[in-house]
């Protein structure tokens, strides 16, 4: 089931939502932290992104919990009010291969639609799974930019701009 996290967020989901982050960077993902990430810094960023009111952060859940995450945030500047960034697509890794990295990225673009944006951009890591979830579901590639940023071991890695027209 993939929903709209309720805000204020529950204890527990923050919770969920910082050991789905720690399990996501322990198995590699690019999405800005290090391998030296804690459970209690995953939480308080969790915390502190969940304070911006106008960022979208949808959940899916399983039988364990939260299982996997996707945010869609809104372009912070006047001249750019169709447009949006989609950030922090994570699949927890006892749920990765069962399409809901698919079905997490086509709520939040039906979403995206639903609240008038017209374009969304997002980044990713060179040669990641999610490169090629991108590139299959309708995503186009700008072109990638070298040493962009680090993966979780410290170790520099490219990354890949994507936008799509909705």
């Amino acid at each position: 089931m993939i929903e709209e996290l309720a805000r204020p967020a529950a204890d527990s989901d923050i919770r969920e939502l910082a050991a789905l982050l720690v399990d996501a960077v322990a198995s590699g993902a690019s999405v800005g932290f290090l391998d030296t990430l804690t459970f209690d810094d995953a939480a308080e960023w969790w915390r502190r992104k969940l304070a911006d009111p106008r960022a979208i952060v949808l959940v899916a859940r399983d039988a364990d919990g939260i299982a996997g995450t996707v945010q869609l945030l809104p372009a912070p500047m006047p001249n750019q009010p169709h447009r949006a960034d989609i950030a922090k697509l994570q699949v927890h890794r006892r749920a990765r291969g069962r399409g809901l990295g698919r079905a997490l990225m086509d709520e939040i673009e039906r979403r995206a639609r639903a609240a008038g944006f017209t374009l969304l951009t997002l980044d990713t890591k060179l040669g990641d799974n999610a490169e090629r979830l991108y590139e299959q579901t309708g995503w186009t590639r700008v072109g990638v930019i070298p040493n962009y940023a680090l993966d979780p071991d410290g170790s520099s890695c490219d990354t890949v701009i994507f936008y799509k027209q909705l």
